[in-house]
């Protein structure tokens, strides 16, 4: 192996040798039970975020644990066509040529998108790779292709048949940008400040008016009603009464209703159910005309009057309100902070639109599928996200699944010219079933929202409708892991659709993960300038195209100008390469059960040098057995060491509990775990004790029982952390795996570590416990007093029992060693012990003369010269941070900054005055 660790060197080598070899593929020919992880699929046209690279870490995992265990193991790759985000992308391609969609035909831009698709849409994927992930890419799908697009087809005739779907007119998310419907998901809400304006509706009567107050004056053009609460005394008398309203002239109702909230306003609401969701459902209650102001582009259309027919909505708004005041209709205008609904991807404010839609019914689908999660056919993990599913389940309305796009499943529905709607799989079967002749027919212009097709995700890709062998094997598939934020806009779809057309569950598990955020827990985004490219953790960045990555594209200078300085700030050096083994451990390590995960730098940097690590230990290991006996043949006698017998049985334990961890999904305890046990127990417990067996005048048993541990203990710890962490495994494995008798082309198909309980052994443990207390209490004086660590030290030792005793004897040369002792004797009698520092193990006494080893009196001169110096800066620590004027203005994190130095003084000085006190003790 080389000398130094350089992950680039092996990863890009071993992920083509894993691929080019078929290994992410099934074992078919195995009789254990399938697992099977369907990829969440991304967008075709993403690159890979943190929040992808954490998921993917954990399905990684869990492929590569589970694949090694022996089960025919699938984990399902794909992308997802993405309606909205690629043809955005092909129309900003089309504008630099000064064209449209429009301009070059609904035909020729599909085109483009697919020659699009072709050169540019593998981004992702080609990610995943540099990611470690181990999908059977072979398999590879996406959510355009022939095999679901049928699939697709299949589902919307049997639910149209069956009368679940079908197309109405209702209120939907407007993008009046990309105009088209859009998901709730993918609207951005944000608060931003704004007006109330407080406007004034006279009575019809001549007796009065009404002050109104809304958010949006343009909406007023709209209005069918005032509403007020039935109980509110103050207009009690009004309801049934109409207002004439401005600007219209049109009379409509004082109406009453349990909504209205008495305290917000006036306690009048004036009600427009064509443009505001809550309206619309009041409006439903009192059967309100459904009144249509605005055109697709948000612009007032002829149902208003003639004035403000063609102005843009916010142009409108201010015509209206100029127009109000002049009629001294306008009673006042209070500053209003309020929740703005923008599109995703275009940032316009989303207008509520009353528009002719596609749905699905899905009160019917909805009752089994709460149902498979009542009765255990899927578990969530972790379970209180039960409570938010059926929330949502059992207050679900039906869901629009039409986009006013060109990319995506066109709807399989044709018109004629009598206002006939025909469904079927092609023109073909609809003329057919129909008896239409050569009737003209034309095919709906729209495409099925993205989230239909994903729903039907775990058994489209397996082939259904077809019965294939794949969707027997691995269907219901074994866990969905996802993130809480997609539970109602796809989880619950897919198990309602997927129950519909298959009669089983989707997946037996949902492990809900968190959302990554940085290391102050703000979420990632653009626009604060914090987000963080996997891909430049993995290789690295320079400050300078870090600084250009999270600036270009913002719109304001500001904004670019403010992150710019915060980046350079906090990456002065850019960012350092980690390599893919230290990102993945880092994921695993924060992958608790909690709702956010904060990823922190500092992190990533601990396990780069755990990297390095276990690369040092490794090559330890085997510049001590490589051309030596290391008993894999069995042949010569075997002589186990304390130690030896110590971290067999340590590794017994750690192989149980790491699977457990597994098993509950707490990916946090198990690389904890194996950090624990790798770094502190294996290398710098274990490694050390080897060498008194290796380097000293040991029997040929004993060195040859200590090279066989050390090979065995390394090779089984690396198929135990190679589900996290596969490339470095991978490479030490390679020359590791010879020297343990272990055979195979690759570590990735290797059996994963099972506990053997008749390797436990609970007395060494506990004798070696007493080694290291022994040797850490020595070490301990050391320090405290300064004595250098190859100064050989006398050991005087009393209240020695039985036990200590015997122990003692079986070790003296571990002590002897690692302890760096000159010598070890038992007191007779304990008064006669000179002066010495003390350490216990258990009841015993380790005592070190200090006699001739320090100088008593300069050590104490020191120790109380440090003293000084110390509660000299606490004080003026301790003026400053009472000072109330420094508190007030200087920057929070100056001050927690200084608040830190003085609690790091205080500790330092208990420690100087703790050593002080035992010195003056000798």
């Amino acid at each position: 192996m080389e000398k130094h660790f350089d992950p680039k060197t092996i990863e890009t080598k071993w992920y083509q040798t894993w691929e080019n070899a078929g290994y992410f593929a099934p074992n078919l020919n195995s009789d254990q039970d399938p697992y099977c992880i369907m990829i969440p699929p991304p967008n075709v046209t993403g690159s890979l975020h943190m929040g992808h690279a954490f998921q993917d870490t954990i399905m990684d995992t869990l492929i590569r644990l589970n694949r090694m265990q022996g089960k025919p193991t699938l984990w399902q790759p794909g992308t997802d066509h993405a309606g909205i985000a690629t043809q955005m992308v092909v129309e900003r391609q089309l504008a630099a040529k000064g064209l449209s969609r429009h301009d070059v035909g609904r035909e020729k831009f599909i085109d483009e998108i697919w020659k699009w698709k072709a050169e540019s849409g593998g981004t992702i994927t080609k990610q995943l790779r540099r990611l470690g992930a181990s999908p059977d890419w072979s398999r590879e799908r996406f959510t355009m292709d022939d095999g679901l697009s049928n699939a697709v087809k299949e589902v919307f005739v049997k639910l149209h048949e069956e009368g679940l779907i079908y197309r109405g007119k209702r209120l939907v998310n407007w993008d009046p940008v990309l105009h088209t419907a859009v998901s709730d998901l993918e609207v951005i809400s944000e608060e931003e400040q704004g007006n109330l304006w407080h406007m004034r509706y006279p009575l019809t009567d001549g007796s009065g008016h009404l002050v109104v107050a809304t958010t949006r004056p343009e909406t007023m053009l709209g209005d069918q009603a005032v509403a007020v609460h039935p109980e509110d005394e103050r207009y009690q008398a009004l309801i049934g009464k109409t207002i004439t309203l401005p600007l219209v002239g049109r009379e409509i109702p004082i109406i009453a209703d349990d909504y209205v909230d008495p305290e917000f306003g006036t306690g009048c609401v004036k009600i427009t159910p064509a443009h505001d969701f809550n309206d619309y459902e009041m409006g439903k209650r009192h059967n309100l005309p459904m009144l249509n102001i605005f055109t697709q582009d948000a612009a007032i259309n002829d149902e208003a009057p003639e004035k403000y027919q063609g102005l843009d909505r916010f142009a409108a708004r201010k015509q209206i309100i100029a127009d109000l005041e002049a009629l001294d209709l306008m009673e006042k205008i209070e500053p209003h902070k309020l929740m703005v609904p923008r599109g995703d991807r275009t940032h316009a404010v989303i207008e509520p639109l009353l528009t002719d839609q596609w749905y699905v019914a899905v009160q019917e689908l909805a009752k089994p599928a709460i149902d498979a999660v009542k009765n255990g056919d899927i578990e969530f993990v972790p379970k209180n996200w039960e409570n938010t599913y059926f929330e949502w389940m059992n207050n679900i309305q039906d869901w629009c699944i039409s986009r006013q796009i060109w990319w995506g499943h066109r709807i399989p529905a044709w018109y004629d010219d009598e206002g006939g709607v025909y469904v079927g799989r092609d023109e073909a079967e609809v003329r057919a079933k129909h008896n239409l002749g050569e009737r003209a027919l034309r095919q709906d212009d729209d495409v099925l929202d993205t989230w239909f097709s994903s729903a039907l995700w775990t058994f489209s890709t397996l082939g259904w409708p077809e019965k294939t062998p794949e969707l027997e094997k691995f269907h219901p598939t074994s866990v969905l892991v996802t993130g809480f934020d997609i539970i109602f806009f796809w989880v619950a779809r897919m198990i309602m659709m997927t129950l519909k057309f298959t009669g089983q569950v989707p997946f037996k598990q949902v492990y809900v993960h968190g959302l990554v955020r940085d290391s102050e827990g703000q979420k990632m985004s653009k626009s604060k300038g914090n987000v963080l490219d996997p891909i430049d953790l993995i290789d690295g960045i320079d400050l300078e195209s870090l600084v250009s990555k999270r600036t270009t594209g913002l719109m304001q200078p500001e904004k670019a100008a403010k992150i710019e300085k915060d980046t350079r700030k906090q990456f002065a050096d850019g960012i350092a390469a980690f390599g893919t083994d230290a990102i993945r451990f880092t994921f695993a390590s924060l992958a608790s059960t909690g709702r956010d995960i904060r990823f922190d730098l500092n992190r990533c940097d601990g396990y780069r040098n755990f990297c390095n690590k276990l690369w040092n230990a490794t090559r330890y290991v085997l510049m001590n057995t490589q051309g030596f006996d290391t008993g894999v043949d069995e042949k010569q006698p075997i002589e186990l060491s304390l130690a030896d017998r110590w971290i067999v049985s340590r590794l017994q334990t750690v192989e149980t509990e790491v699977v457990r961890h597994f098993e509950q999904y707490r990916f946090d305890l198990a690389a904890n775990l194996i950090y624990e046990f790798t770094w502190n127990e294996y290398c710098d417990w274990y490694l050390e004790l080897s060498k008194p067996i290796l380097n000293q005048d040991s029997s040929d048993a004993a060195k040859r029982g200590t090279r066989r541990t050390l090979v065995r203990v390394l090779e089984t710890l690396l198929r135990l952390m190679h589900p996290i962490m596969p490339f470095i495994t991978e490479e030490a494995w390679q020359t590791v795996a010879p020297l343990a008798g272990k055979q195979g082309d690759t570590i990735m198909l290797q059996p994963y570590p099972q506990a053997d309980s008749t390797k436990i052994d609970t007395a060494a443990e506990a004798e070696l416990d007493w080694v290291k207390q022994f040797i850490m209490g020595v070490r301990r004086i050391r320090s405290e007093m300064d004595i250098a660590p190859s100064k050989a030290l006398p050991v005087l030792l009393s209240k020695v029992s039985d036990q200590d005793q015997v122990w003692l004897n079986n070790n003296r040369l571990f002590l002897m060693t690692l302890a760096k002792l000159e010598s070890i004797d038992i007191l007779t009698d304990a008064n006669q012990a000179p002066e010495s520092a003390i350490a216990l193990v258990g009841e015993m006494n380790i005592l070190i003369p200090m006699a001739g080893l320090i100088d008593k009196s300069a050590e104490l001169a020191r120790l109380e010269k440090e003293i000084d110096r110390l509660k000299n800066e606490q004080k003026r620590l301790d003026g400053k941070l009472n000072n109330d004027k420094f508190v007030a203005r200087a920057p929070a994190e100056v001050v927690a900054k200084e608040r830190e130095k003085l609690q790091d003084i205080a500790n330092a000085l208990t420690n100087l005055e703790q050593q002080h006190a035992k010195i003056q003790q000798l």
